[in-house]
């Protein structure tokens, strides 16, 4: 018999369907991987913002995993945001029981408006019980900033980042460039002092960016779970983000910013 290359998403749902766990599940099965997903919230969104939010109880969240992980596991889990200390303490117990390997996180902390989305107790939960455990810790610069508590507003400071945090955390570090106003977009992969590779990238001119963040994790999950070798995942999903972002860019939904295309390899 066959099987299947799975990977699990632990993340919110957006209604609007261009992030969370939506996107999640979209980049698993565009990637040729059978998507489990885990709510942590629902959330009432659409591409002009989020109006309300239904937190998950971490008794059902607990209730949820074990249900996935006891009979189905994972060979890769992406982590988005978990809105409270307790939420983050049952995952990470829950990481640690079933021993989960190939855990990407994407500590979504911090709105596009750049106000803190996590209250302090909460993003210290996540310092001290949940990113010790993860494979890759892929935050954006306002996040890298928010876990460091130092600003960033360069290359050099965004280099000096990932050596800081991979120096609290024993993962490999993914610091995406996005957010510096140089030509291209260029992410650092931060391994160890010996080990770095970068990534730049063309920007897209698109109003359709919902969701690449979601996207990015999902898809570094997808190839760690195939197997590719850290540097190479990241590569591959660098590859696939940009031309998801670059096909949806021709599409219009909503009144706001819009999804990429997930699909861009098999629709016509």
């Amino acid at each position: 018999m066959k099987t299947y290359t799975k990977v699990l998403t632990i993340a919110g749902s957006d209604s609007g369907g261009g992030a969370g766990i939506q996107a999640d599940l979209k980049t698993f099965a565009a990637l040729g991987c059978y998507g489990l997903s885990v709510l942590t919230a629902l959330t009432a969104q659409n591409t002009r913002g989020v109006s309300a939010i239904h937190a998950v109880p971490p008794a059902f969240i607990a209730e949820q995993l074990k249900a996935v992980l006891s009979d189905i596991g994972a060979d890769a889990v992406k982590i988005g945001m978990l809105h409270s200390p307790d939420v983050i303490s049952v995952v990470a117990n829950m990481v640690t029981e079933f021993g989960i390997t190939n855990l990407v996180i994407d500590p979504v902390m911090v709105a596009t408006s750049g106000d803190k989305l996590l209250k302090d107790e909460a993003i210290d939960a996540l310092k001290t019980e949940l990113l010790p455990l993860a494979s890759l810790l892929t935050p954006n610069i306002p996040e890298a900033s928010v876990l460091l508590n130092q600003p960033i507003q360069t290359f050099a400071d965004m280099e000096e980042a990932a050596a800081a945090l991979s120096q609290l955390f024993p993962g490999a570090v993914l610091v995406k460039g996005g957010h510096l106003a140089d030509e291209k977009s260029t992410d650092l992969l931060y391994i160890s002092a010996e080990e770095q590779y970068l990534y730049p990238t063309q920007r897209v001119e698109t109003p359709n960016s919902h969701g690449t963040g979601c996207t990015l994790s999902s898809a570094i999950a997808a190839g760690l779970a195939k197997g590719l070798p850290m540097p190479a995942a990241v590569d591959a999903a660098k590859t696939y983000l940009t031309a998801a972002l670059k096909a949806g860019a021709d599409y219009t939904l909503g009144h706001g910013h819009g999804p990429v295309h997930h699909f861009y390899n098999s629709w016509n």
